[in-house]
Order: C-alpha cells, then sequence, then structure tokens
C-alpha cells in the first residue's frame, strides 16, 4: 500500500496552508475530504482523483478505497490541525489503513485566539464538536471561567437534535443557569475566519442569546490581563 496521510490545510484561506501540506497534497495521486476542505485546496488537486464525502458516507468512500488503492498514495484533509476536534475520525482511518503519517496544520483557535489577543498558553481549550457526551467538558467550560481563565471553545452544531446542539446561544443560556454572570462576561465570537465570509462579534455572553451562528464558528471568553515580563524583572536585576 502507498503511503496514507492526514494533513491539516488551516481554517478556510489557501494562504493558512502551510508549505509542506501544500508539498504533500501536490505528490499525491489519490484526495478524500469534505467540500469545505477540499475548496481550501483547489489549487493544488486539480488532475488528482478525488472523492468528495460526507459525514454519512466517509466510512464507505475509505471501504471502497482501500482495496483499490495499491502503491498510489493517499491523502485525507481536516480543515484546521488534524489534531484537533478530529481524533474520532483519525483512529478511524488508522484502525482500516494501518499507519498514517499525520501533518498537522494552522487551526481556527490559533486565528481566533490571535484576534481577541488571548495568549493560548494562559487559557484553556475545549472543543464541544465531538459526537461522544460534552457533560464532562461542560463542567471543564465552567472550572476555567470560575479559576480566572481564558477559554477558547469550539461550539457543537447539531440543529437535527436539540438536545445535542450546544452553539453560542445554548452556551450563554447554560452559564446563565449555572449562575454566571453573562451580563458582565466578555466574549468574542468569530466565523469562517481567515475566509471572505469572516465575521466576528464582540459583546458580552448575555449579547448572545437567541443569536445564531454558522458551524464554522470559535468562541473565546476573555478574561486576560497583562503579564508582561517587566512584572518579573526582579529576577534578572538583583
Amino acid at each position: 500500500m502507498g503511503k496514507i496521510y492526514a494533513v491539516g490545510v488551516g481554517p478556510g484561506s489557501p494562504k493558512y496552508v502551510t508549505e509542506i501540506v501544500r508539498e504533500v497534497i501536490q505528490n499525491c495521486d489519490v484526495i478524500i475530504g469534505y467540500k469545505y476542505t477540499l475548496e481550501t485546496i483547489q489549487d493544488l488537486i486539480d488532475g488528482k482523483e478525488i472523492h468528495e464525502i460526507t459525514m454519512n458516507n466517509q466510512e464507505e468512500s475509505y471501504q471502497k478505497i482501500l482495496p483499490v488503492l495499491g502503491e498510489r498514495s493517499l491523502v485525507i484533509p481536516f480543515t484546521g490541525d488534524v489534531n484537533f476536534s478530529e481524533s474520532e475520525v483519525v483512529d478511524r482511518l488508522i484502525e482500516i489503513f494501518g499507519n498514517v503519517e499525520i501533518i498537522p496544520g494552522i487551526s481556527s483557535i490559533q486565528v481566533a485566539a490571535s484576534k481577541a489577543q488571548v495568549p493560548l498558553d494562559k487559557s484553556k481549550v475545549i472543543t464541544m464538536h465531538v459526537t461522544t457526551s460534552i457533560e464532562e467538558k461542560k463542567l471543564d467550560l465552567q472550572k476555567a471561567l470560575i479559576d480566572g481563565y481564558s477559554v477558547i471553545l469550539v461550539p457543537r452544531p447539531w440543529p437535527k437534535q436539540p438536545d445535542k446542539h450546544f452553539m453560542p446561544s445554548e452556551i450563554a443560556m447554560f452559564l446563565k443557569e449555572n449562575s454566571f454572570h453573562t451580563d458582565d462576561m466578555k466574549v468574542h465570537v468569530f466565523e469562517a475566519l481567515t475566509t471572505k465570509n469572516e465575521t466576528s462579534f464582540v459583546g458580552t455572553v448575555k449579547d448572545l442569546e437567541g443569536k445564531e451562528f454558522s458551524d464554522l464558528s470559535v468562541m473565546v471568553f476573555n478574561q486576560t490581563k497583562l503579564d508582561s515580563y517587566m512584572n518579573y524583572r526582579w529576577q534578572w536585576e538583583n
């Protein structure tokens, strides 16, 4: 069997596709991916064998390509970074294909943190974008906010099952129901980051109630206080 790659192609703009990922895609034979992800790398995949998939047919597509792949190389591109919010799919690819080389990409959480000027090393990163239960993640969110951390969060769009739908409006209501003062909690919501359709919202968590956002959303709860190295100059001045 040829080499199998799972690669991150960034949050949406082709400018955020790293050079190593470009090289892997250009040198591969077969591409399997979602429509939005394929559009990000459209200029790199002309002339290649392309399989567009959905959540409903991805398993069938992987199983069909396996016996006919031969020595050809296969790339499965992921929006953002392969190592964030994609573990369930990557685990399945390893089960099917065996050895899968993973190449990271730039995640929307990195871009959102930069735009909100919230440092990742002083924040908690939480994704609700999973098919498993998110009850423990809800507790993680509450604890992080109580402890004073900023939080970069990927919500969960699930419009066909309202009990699993956990987008900014639902998150705002959840926090209010759990005694958070949402009217003075600062939050950013970014949509379609790095693309021509990018939008941003800045306000309080309470302002999110009843507002709708797309499934390409990232939230940033900003509790950051400036803490530069000058606050610790005693370490080198003495």
